[in-house]
């Protein structure tokens, strides 16, 4: 060979994901078809898609106005009016529970993209550089001292509470563990062959982070998205049943439940069917995140 000859490009390693035979269309259809092959997933999938459905179809679900206030009827039990009866305030509270899962699906999305965004960026930096890693993690391990769900309350309280500031309140304390699990995995492949042979080669920074380190991370981001969505739907809950959350104008299940607290003994449904609906939103999200995780990471596929 002659020495003129380009040498090849080093080609890179996708260490988090489990190999898959047939080519990228076909190895995603093989991960779909494992994930699915469980029943704990597909029973969590059906959940989920009923919700999203339910969510996205809520005019056509019910014709009833969840904000919509007529004391005349407060506090009716479940009639063919009204399947799940009144609340306090006369308002109808299937049609509360069917919008309240916008802002439930909306919240838990948003912090998912806000949280893994930031997240990756943090932890692309400091598992490159190690003088940003002494600077940025410090802040990142301050901010993981503080329990989340105080640090989202007192994030709301300084900047008011709006659906925006919610979101916001609810993704910070989440971006510190997406950072430190994005570091790991840089740092672990950065010292590779192929990444070493990259850089001999004169790749520059953000090819070699794009082309041989992220595809590293995409397993373990999914799986942790799966999570974050959760644990957001849960303080969500939380945070307006303290009343430091979503406004109370704004038909969510966390509201829900802050509202019927005050009947719980006379009407313990007011309770009952949002957190029904909460819990089962949050079991399926973590069952899936179950599925995936056991079919993504390659040292749990070979046990299967």
């Amino acid at each position: 060979m002659s020495s003129d000859t380009p040498a090849p490009e080093p080609q890179s390693q996708t260490l988090s994901l489990p190999e898959m035979e047939g080519g990228g269309a076909s190895g995603l259809r093989a991960v779909l078809g494992g994930i699915l092959s469980s029943w704990s997933a597909r029973i969590s999938a059906a959940v989920l898609l009923i919700i999203v459905l339910m969510s996205v179809f809520a005019p056509l679900v019910t014709s009833h106005d969840p904000i919509q206030l007529d004391p005349a009827i407060r506090l009716q039990p479940p009639s063919a009016a009204h399947l799940l009866g009144t609340d306090s305030y006369g308002r109808d509270m299937f049609a509360r529970i069917v919008y309240g899962s916008r802002i439930s699906l909306l919240v838990g999305a948003g912090t998912v993209i806000v949280a893994l965004l930031f997240g990756m960026i943090i932890g692309v930096l400091t598992g490159y550089f190690r003088w940003v890693d002494a600077v940025l993690m410090r802040v990142m391990d301050g901010l993981m001292a503080i329990p989340g769900v105080l640090l989202a309350i007192a994030l709301v309280a300084i900047s008011g509470g709006t659906l925006v500031t919610v979101l916001v309140a609810i993704a910070v304390p989440e971006i510190p563990r997406v950072a430190r699990m994005v570091r790991g995995v840089i740092m672990g492949v950065r010292n590779e062959p192929y990444v070493e042979a990259a850089s001999v080669l004169g790749t520059g920074m953000w090819p070699m982070v794009w082309r041989h380190m992220l595809p590293n991370t995409v397993a373990p981001l999914i799986v942790q998205g799966t999570y974050i969505f959760a644990a957001a739907i849960m303080t969500e809950s939380i945070l307006s049943f303290l009343g430091a959350g979503i406004p109370p104008e704004i038909p969510s299940w966390g509201n829900m439940m802050a509202d019927g607290r005050l009947y719980f003994l006379l009407k313990p449904e007011l309770i009952f069917f949002p957190g029904v609906m909460v819990s089962l939103t949050v079991l399926s999200v973590n069952m899936l995140g179950d599925v995936l995780r056991d079919r993504l990471d390659p040292r749990m596929a070979k046990r299967l």
